[in-house]
Protein backbone atom coordinates (compact mmCIF):
# COMPACT_ATOMS: atom_id res chain seq x y z
CA UNK A 1 0.00 0.00 0.00
CA UNK A 2 0.93 3.21 -0.23
CA UNK A 3 0.52 6.09 2.53
CA UNK A 4 -1.87 8.42 2.30
CA UNK A 5 -1.34 12.23 0.90
CA UNK A 6 0.88 14.43 3.33
CA UNK A 7 2.81 17.88 3.29
CA UNK A 8 6.92 17.55 4.04
CA UNK A 9 9.45 19.98 5.33
CA UNK A 10 12.42 19.25 6.20
CA UNK A 11 14.14 22.76 9.01
CA UNK A 12 17.50 22.96 9.76
CA UNK A 13 17.30 24.40 12.92
CA UNK A 14 15.09 22.76 16.04
CA UNK A 15 13.43 26.10 16.52
CA UNK A 16 12.18 25.58 12.43
CA UNK A 17 10.94 22.30 13.53
CA UNK A 18 9.37 23.48 16.64
CA UNK A 19 7.49 26.00 15.02
CA UNK A 20 6.10 23.71 12.39
CA UNK A 21 4.76 21.58 15.07
CA UNK A 22 3.37 24.73 16.41
CA UNK A 23 1.69 25.70 13.33
CA UNK A 24 0.21 21.99 12.06
CA UNK A 25 -0.67 20.73 15.69
CA UNK A 26 -1.88 17.48 15.90
CA UNK A 27 -1.81 16.85 11.93
CA UNK A 28 2.37 16.68 12.22
CA UNK A 29 4.73 13.50 13.32
CA UNK A 30 8.16 13.86 13.41
CA UNK A 31 10.45 11.92 10.77
CA UNK A 32 13.69 10.84 12.15
CA UNK A 33 14.82 7.13 11.27
CA UNK A 34 10.85 6.54 10.17
CA UNK A 35 11.47 2.51 10.46
CA UNK A 36 8.68 2.69 12.55
CA UNK A 37 6.61 5.64 11.35
CA UNK A 38 6.71 4.83 7.41
CA UNK A 39 5.50 1.28 7.54
CA UNK A 40 2.36 2.30 9.50
CA UNK A 41 2.14 4.92 6.78
CA UNK A 42 2.26 2.90 4.55
CA UNK A 43 -0.60 0.74 5.77
CA UNK A 44 -2.28 3.66 6.53
CA UNK A 45 -2.51 3.13 10.46
CA UNK A 46 -0.65 6.06 10.70
CA UNK A 47 -2.17 9.49 8.55
CA UNK A 48 -0.40 12.38 9.28
CA UNK A 49 -0.70 15.09 6.49
CA UNK A 50 2.50 17.09 7.37
CA UNK A 51 5.88 15.49 7.90
CA UNK A 52 8.55 17.40 9.76
CA UNK A 53 12.07 15.68 8.61
CA UNK A 54 14.49 16.75 11.50
CA UNK A 55 16.89 14.57 9.60
CA UNK A 56 19.03 18.37 8.05
CA UNK A 57 19.29 19.20 11.71
CA UNK A 58 23.07 18.65 12.54
CA UNK A 59 22.80 19.58 15.73
CA UNK A 60 20.86 16.93 17.13
CA UNK A 61 23.52 14.43 15.27
CA UNK A 62 25.55 13.38 18.62
CA UNK A 63 26.70 11.17 21.18
CA UNK A 64 28.73 12.48 23.73
CA UNK A 65 29.92 12.76 27.66
CA UNK A 66 29.47 15.30 29.85
CA UNK A 67 29.33 16.12 33.78
CA UNK A 68 29.13 11.78 34.31
CA UNK A 69 26.59 11.29 31.82
CA UNK A 70 26.11 10.07 28.38
CA UNK A 71 23.98 12.55 26.47
CA UNK A 72 22.07 11.00 23.24
CA UNK A 73 20.88 13.27 20.57
CA UNK A 74 17.74 12.86 18.22
CA UNK A 75 19.64 11.61 15.51
CA UNK A 76 22.08 9.18 17.14
CA UNK A 77 21.33 6.14 14.94
CA UNK A 78 21.02 2.65 16.77
CA UNK A 79 24.25 1.63 14.23
CA UNK A 80 26.37 3.96 16.65
CA UNK A 81 26.38 2.31 19.62
CA UNK A 82 27.26 -0.99 17.83
CA UNK A 83 31.02 0.15 18.71
CA UNK A 84 30.89 1.66 22.69
CA UNK A 85 30.08 5.18 22.21
CA UNK A 86 32.10 5.44 26.22
CA UNK A 87 34.73 3.73 27.60
CA UNK A 88 32.49 3.27 30.66
CA UNK A 89 30.89 0.12 31.03
CA UNK A 90 27.44 1.35 30.01
CA UNK A 91 28.95 1.99 26.54
CA UNK A 92 29.56 -2.14 26.44
CA UNK A 93 26.39 -2.74 27.65
CA UNK A 94 24.98 -0.06 24.76
CA UNK A 95 27.40 -2.12 21.94
CA UNK A 96 25.62 -5.59 23.20
CA UNK A 97 21.74 -4.39 22.68
CA UNK A 98 22.31 -2.70 19.79
CA UNK A 99 23.67 -5.96 17.71
CA UNK A 100 20.40 -7.50 19.40
CA UNK A 101 18.24 -4.57 17.30
CA UNK A 102 16.68 -5.97 14.12
CA UNK A 103 18.72 -5.83 11.16
CA UNK A 104 21.74 -4.06 9.62
CA UNK A 105 19.76 -1.67 7.64
CA UNK A 106 17.04 -0.62 10.27
CA UNK A 107 19.79 -0.12 12.75
CA UNK A 108 21.21 2.91 10.07
CA UNK A 109 18.66 4.97 10.02
CA UNK A 110 16.55 3.92 13.04
CA UNK A 111 17.42 6.32 16.41
CA UNK A 112 17.88 5.98 19.85
CA UNK A 113 15.27 8.56 20.17
CA UNK A 114 12.83 7.43 18.12
CA UNK A 115 12.79 4.37 19.59
CA UNK A 116 11.82 6.01 22.81
CA UNK A 117 9.04 8.61 21.35
CA UNK A 118 7.52 5.36 19.49
CA UNK A 119 7.71 3.16 23.15
CA UNK A 120 7.54 0.13 21.26
CA UNK A 121 7.13 -2.47 24.19
CA UNK A 122 9.42 -4.53 22.73
CA UNK A 123 12.02 -1.66 22.29
CA UNK A 124 15.64 -2.45 24.03
CA UNK A 125 16.47 1.34 23.98
CA UNK A 126 13.44 1.96 26.51
CA UNK A 127 14.32 -1.28 28.62
CA UNK A 128 17.53 -0.22 28.93
CA UNK A 129 16.92 3.52 29.51
CA UNK A 130 14.20 2.41 32.36
CA UNK A 131 17.02 0.41 33.82
CA UNK A 132 20.13 3.03 33.83
CA UNK A 133 17.42 5.72 35.30
CA UNK A 134 17.75 7.75 32.32
CA UNK A 135 16.38 11.04 31.75
CA UNK A 136 14.32 12.49 28.47
CA UNK A 137 14.95 16.13 27.56
CA UNK A 138 11.59 17.78 25.45
CA UNK A 139 12.12 20.69 23.40
CA UNK A 140 9.13 23.17 22.86
CA UNK A 141 9.26 26.54 22.02
CA UNK A 142 9.55 27.89 25.37
CA UNK A 143 12.55 26.13 26.67
CA UNK A 144 13.05 22.26 27.45
CA UNK A 145 11.67 20.15 30.13
CA UNK A 146 12.63 17.11 31.68
CA UNK A 147 11.32 14.00 32.11
CA UNK A 148 12.38 10.60 34.15
CA UNK A 149 12.41 7.25 32.35
CA UNK A 150 10.25 6.03 34.95
CA UNK A 151 7.28 9.12 34.35
CA UNK A 152 7.76 8.25 30.56
CA UNK A 153 5.78 5.31 29.37
CA UNK A 154 2.28 5.77 29.79
CA UNK A 155 1.30 2.37 28.12
CA UNK A 156 1.35 0.80 24.71
CA UNK A 157 2.99 3.58 22.02
CA UNK A 158 2.03 6.40 24.43
CA UNK A 159 4.64 8.41 26.34
CA UNK A 160 4.82 11.89 28.08
CA UNK A 161 5.63 13.74 25.58
CA UNK A 162 3.46 16.81 25.10
CA UNK A 163 1.56 18.27 21.54
CA UNK A 164 4.22 20.52 19.85
CA UNK A 165 7.43 19.03 21.83
CA UNK A 166 10.57 17.00 19.98
CA UNK A 167 12.20 14.58 21.93
CA UNK A 168 15.45 16.06 21.69
CA UNK A 169 18.08 14.11 23.80
CA UNK A 170 17.81 11.89 26.38
CA UNK A 171 20.56 11.11 29.21
CA UNK A 172 22.19 7.72 30.86
CA UNK A 173 24.16 8.58 34.19
CA UNK A 174 27.76 6.78 34.36
CA UNK A 175 27.87 5.97 37.72
CA UNK A 176 31.65 5.38 39.47
CA UNK A 177 33.28 2.30 39.49
CA UNK A 178 32.04 -0.71 40.79
CA UNK A 179 28.49 -0.64 39.01
CA UNK A 180 28.09 -3.89 36.70
CA UNK A 181 25.61 -4.32 33.85
CA UNK A 182 23.66 -7.42 32.35
CA UNK A 183 21.12 -8.15 29.65
CA UNK A 184 19.50 -10.82 27.83
CA UNK A 185 16.57 -11.32 25.63
CA UNK A 186 14.68 -14.18 23.63
CA UNK A 187 13.36 -14.22 19.98
CA UNK A 188 12.32 -16.24 17.76
CA UNK A 189 14.81 -15.71 14.91
CA UNK A 190 17.53 -13.14 14.88
CA UNK A 191 15.93 -9.22 14.15
CA UNK A 192 12.30 -10.63 15.59
CA UNK A 193 10.62 -8.46 18.10
CA UNK A 194 11.64 -9.86 21.70
CA UNK A 195 9.30 -11.91 23.61
CA UNK A 196 11.05 -11.08 26.55
CA UNK A 197 14.02 -8.97 27.67
CA UNK A 198 15.79 -8.01 31.31
CA UNK A 199 18.56 -4.74 31.93
CA UNK A 200 20.39 -5.10 34.60
CA UNK A 201 22.27 -2.68 36.44
CA UNK A 202 23.84 -3.16 39.88
CA UNK A 203 26.54 -2.17 42.15
CA UNK A 204 28.85 -4.51 44.01
CA UNK A 205 31.11 -4.00 46.64
CA UNK A 206 33.40 -7.01 48.01
CA UNK A 207 31.27 -8.97 46.35
CA UNK A 208 27.98 -7.82 47.57
CA UNK A 209 25.12 -6.23 46.14
CA UNK A 210 24.45 -2.98 47.16
CA UNK A 211 22.24 -0.99 44.81
CA UNK A 212 20.11 -2.49 41.83
CA UNK A 213 17.70 -1.64 39.05
CA UNK A 214 16.25 -4.90 36.82
CA UNK A 215 13.86 -3.18 33.59
CA UNK A 216 11.66 -5.93 32.04
CA UNK A 217 10.99 -5.80 27.95
CA UNK A 218 8.75 -7.44 25.68
CA UNK A 219 6.05 -8.76 27.82
CA UNK A 220 2.65 -6.18 28.51
CA UNK A 221 1.71 -2.79 27.07
CA UNK A 222 5.27 -1.02 28.68
CA UNK A 223 8.50 -2.01 29.91
CA UNK A 224 8.15 -2.13 33.78
CA UNK A 225 10.67 -1.83 36.54
CA UNK A 226 11.14 -5.39 38.65
CA UNK A 227 11.19 -3.06 42.09
CA UNK A 228 11.20 -6.17 44.23
CA UNK A 229 13.56 -8.41 42.77
CA UNK A 230 15.93 -5.63 42.82
CA UNK A 231 15.35 -4.92 45.86
CA UNK A 232 15.88 -8.65 46.71
CA UNK A 233 19.32 -8.76 45.52
CA UNK A 234 20.42 -6.27 47.83
CA UNK A 235 22.78 -7.10 50.53
CA UNK A 236 23.42 -10.66 48.99
CA UNK A 237 26.40 -11.67 47.60
CA UNK A 238 26.63 -11.88 43.39
CA UNK A 239 26.09 -15.26 42.53
CA UNK A 240 24.34 -17.93 41.08
CA UNK A 241 21.77 -18.89 44.25
CA UNK A 242 21.23 -15.04 44.65
CA UNK A 243 20.48 -14.72 40.87
CA UNK A 244 17.91 -17.39 40.52
CA UNK A 245 16.14 -15.97 43.04
CA UNK A 246 15.67 -12.70 42.07
CA UNK A 247 14.85 -13.72 39.17
CA UNK A 248 11.74 -15.65 39.85
CA UNK A 249 10.29 -12.83 41.60
CA UNK A 250 10.44 -10.97 38.68
CA UNK A 251 8.49 -13.41 36.79
CA UNK A 252 5.79 -13.71 40.15
CA UNK A 253 5.70 -9.93 39.94
CA UNK A 254 5.20 -9.32 36.09
CA UNK A 255 1.76 -9.79 34.08
CA UNK A 256 2.68 -10.98 30.80
CA UNK A 257 -0.17 -10.96 27.94
CA UNK A 258 -1.43 -13.22 25.45
CA UNK A 259 -1.25 -12.64 21.61
CA UNK A 260 -0.40 -14.38 18.80
CA UNK A 261 3.41 -15.27 19.18
CA UNK A 262 2.82 -16.77 22.94
CA UNK A 263 1.05 -17.28 25.84
CA UNK A 264 1.47 -15.61 29.02
CA UNK A 265 2.41 -18.38 31.05
CA UNK A 266 5.69 -18.83 28.09
CA UNK A 267 6.24 -14.99 28.76
CA UNK A 268 7.03 -15.56 32.15
CA UNK A 269 9.01 -18.35 32.41
CA UNK A 270 11.39 -16.34 29.55
CA UNK A 271 11.26 -13.66 31.97
CA UNK A 272 12.37 -15.61 34.83
CA UNK A 273 15.34 -16.98 32.09
CA UNK A 274 16.24 -13.85 31.10
CA UNK A 275 16.39 -11.82 34.08
CA UNK A 276 18.46 -14.99 35.38
CA UNK A 277 21.00 -14.64 32.23
CA UNK A 278 21.01 -10.66 32.63
CA UNK A 279 22.02 -11.35 36.30
CA UNK A 280 24.47 -13.58 35.89
CA UNK A 281 26.48 -11.37 32.86
CA UNK A 282 25.98 -8.64 35.77
CA UNK A 283 28.01 -10.85 38.20
CA UNK A 284 30.42 -11.78 35.87
CA UNK A 285 31.11 -8.36 34.24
Amino acid sequence: MKPAAFDYHAPETLDQALALLRDHGEEARILAGGQSLVPTMAFRMARPSVLVDINRIAALAYTNVEEGELRIGALARHAWFETPVTPHPVGQLLATIAHSIAHAPIRQRGTFCGSLAHADPASEWCAATLALGGTLLLARPDGRREVAAEDWFHGVFTTAIAAGEILAEVRLNLPRPGWRYGFAEFSRRAGDFALAMAVVAMRVEDGMVREARIALGGIGGRPILARDAAASLVGRPAGADTARDAAGRAAEACEPQDDIHAPAEYRRDLVRTMTRHALERAFAA
